[in-house]
């Protein structure tokens, strides 16, 4: 199975709709690429942020999970969705602005799979263009290996999820679903996704040969540290960027 088949059905349920982070990325849109028209979301999942941009771009977004997928297809029917690697697409486009959000970069589990997914992000953007990224940072994956699991009941559901960071710095999230189907009947949903944890300078130098850094931030609107909760960056591709030209 593809990372979150069995998890699809019930994401949005569980993370609700991501309010806070499309408002985060319409304000960097509007400060760094206000004339943008055309947008790429790497890991799109089920369409909630290219659904939050709402319709003044054109949207494409891109992931693995066909399952994930089907959501989007109904959250975004104006939207090209397609299958895909995020560390190897070639989709012989290029956009405004790409967006690779809700910690997918993480899901990329070497360093050199990170790179990938820049040299592809700057391959697939127009001179000029933007790129936009969150990242777990290491201190947020080790301060979730050193929690307690998180139980959450939703829509008469249990969810169990548990982060093991003891392979450092890969931190393995188990999750459980007991989904109810009658007063004492479950069934059992279990997905384990792996997550990497980057050093945010060694991120800085991966991004160096593609993109200028316009922005950096946490969620307190501070330079992110390592052990900051969270980072989100804002980064425009150099226009000498050593990037591949898309197969026509």
């Amino acid at each position: 199975m593809t990372p979150y088949d069995a998890f699809a059905q019930f994401y949005d349920a569980v993370n609700g709709e991501p309010e806070e982070l499309v408002t985060q990325l319409l304000d960097a849109l509007a400060r760094f690429a206000p004339d943008a028209r055309s947008l790429l979301e790497l890991g799109c999942g089920t369409g909630a942020v290219l659904a939050g941009l709402g319709s003044g771009l054109e949207l494409t977004g891109l992931d693995m999970s066909e399952r994930m997928l089907a959501h989007a297809r109904r959250r975004c029917p104006d939207a090209r969705l397609l299958v895909g690697d995020i560390t190897s697409f070639d989709l012989a486009d290029t956009f405004d602005v790409v967006v690779c959000v809700f910690d997918t970069l993480n899901h990329v589990t070497t360093p050199a799979g990170w790179r990938s997914v820049f040299a592809n992000a700057a391959a697939h953007l127009r001179e000029g263009g933007v790129f936009l990224f969150d990242l777990n940072t290491v201190g947020r994956l080790r301060d979730l290996g050193d929690a307690a699991p998180w139980v959450y009941d939703f829509d008469g559901h249990t969810l169990v999820m548990n982060v093991d960071f003891l392979d450092d710095p890969l931190a393995v999230w188990d999750i459980r679903i007991f989904e109810r189907l009658g007063d004492a009947t479950f069934r059992l949903h279990h997905e384990s996704i792996v997550e990497l944890a980057v050093e945010l300078e060694h991120v800085r130098t991966m991004l160096s040969p593609y993109f200028d850094v316009l922005e950096e931030s946490d969620t307190q609107g501070s330079r992110p540290t390592d052990d900051s909760e969270r980072a989100f960056i804002v980064a425009r591709r150099l226009p000498d960027a050593p990037v591949r030209v898309p197969v026509p």
